[in-house]
């Protein structure tokens, strides 16, 4: 390691999800360090909700840190994924008392990522000088006002998407081609387990598929927006208990629900051995995934600077010929595999150390 390298601040990026904890260390805009802690079904059994493992995935961060041999003195921020806190604007905040109440409780729902910022606040109290942050959490709300309405006041359309994926590739982007991200107007569709697909209008995301509740295309394991009178009468129907309507929506549906895997890749390849219901399945998804980015466009008047597709399904190469097939006329497309949450935390940490970005305040 240079002097320049020791000199650049030392940021710790905490990403908790459903079965594992990642962790990384990053100098500057270097990653020097990175581990994804595995939780079996056996270790996470104990626990009745996802908030109790709260001590079990801080001990093993700590471990991981201690014996990656990390020098805790450099470290300026650690910060968390946000977790489903209330609706606010994108961004990096400060983890605050408030901001701790609604991660505990989940504001918006029990999710992993909730354990983020508490996990941050708490090794941030332990080093010197050094501060917790959370950024752009899948809550980011920037919906016009359109978005917002459905068919009946009871009912309001939510703001939870990969915020976090969709603002960083929407901003490396933009770097790429040399252009500002709050001056283009841009259509991000992330396909992962769940797909949301936005329309970024001068660097706010004005309109967006809620991907957690079941709006928006089906994906390999989310069943996307259904017939609601067909819902109705199954919810009603007493053969399901909430929790398993749920599940149908979110975890069991969509390819998982049809093909009995969440892989894609695992449906190419039945695909190539002539699977026609893993063919219609796959087609279909990717065909729902063009509908939406041809309403975004709609959403966007038409006036599209770029199509950037990203998240781990966008690797398959078959998905960007079909996507490119129907949606090429409306914008040049250009494809991000993958999803880069440690990178996405610690640049926007590196942001508000550096003086570029200003830190909000929950």
């Amino acid at each position: 390691m240079t002097e320049s390298d020791s000199a650049k601040p030392g940021i710790i990026v905490i990403n908790p999800g459903s079965t594992s904890t990642k962790v990384a260390y990053f100098e500057g805009k270097t990653q020097v360090f990175v581990k994804s802690i595995s939780h079996s079904a056996d270790e996470l059994a104990p626990y009745k909700t996802i908030a109790d493992q709260y001590a079990l995935r801080k001990n093993a961060i700590l471990n991981e840190l201690t014996n990656a041999n990390i020098d805790l003195s450099k470290v300026k921020v650690v910060i968390g994924r946000g977790g489903l806190v209330r609706p606010i604007a994108s961004g990096t905040y400060l983890v605050t008392e408030k901001l701790k109440v609604d991660l505990r409780k989940g504001y918006l729902g029990e999710h992993a990522s909730n354990l983020g910022g508490l996990i941050a606040d708490d090794l941030a109290a332990a080093i010197p000088n050094a501060q917790a942050y959370i950024a752009d959490p899948v809550v980011v709300d920037e919906l016009s006002d359109y978005a917002r309405v459905t068919g009946h006041p009871l009912f309001k359309r939510l703001s939870i998407f990969h915020a976090l994926n969709q603002k960083a590739v929407a901003r490396v982007f933009a770097k790429d081609y040399c252009i500002e991200y709050e001056s283009a107007n841009l259509i991000v569709a992330h396909l992962g387990g769940g797909i949301t697909v936005g329309a970024h209008e001068k660097g706010k995301v004005i309109d967006v598929n809620n991907g957690l509740d079941g709006d928006g295309p089906l994906s390999p394991e989310r069943c996307g927006s259904v017939p609601s009178g067909q819902l109705i009468k199954l919810c009603f129907s007493g053969q399901y208990k909430q929790e398993e309507i749920r599940k149908m929506i979110n975890g069991h549906g969509g390819m998982m629900a049809y093909l009995g895997t969440n892989d894609v890749r695992e449906i190419v390849r039945r695909i190539s051995q002539g699977d026609k219901q893993a063919e219609l399945i796959f087609e279909t998804m990717v065909y729902q995934v063009c509908k939406w980015i041809g309403a975004m466009a709609v959403v966007l008047k038409g006036k599209v600077d770029a199509i950037i597709i990203t998240g781990g399904i966008a690797y398959s190469d078959l998905v960007i010929k079909r996507i490119k097939e129907r949606c090429s006329f409306l914008a040049p497309i250009h494809v991000y595999p993958g999803e880069d949450e440690m990178h996405a935390l610690a640049l926007n940490a590196l942001a508000v150390i550096e003086g570029k970005m200003t830190l909000k305040e929950y």
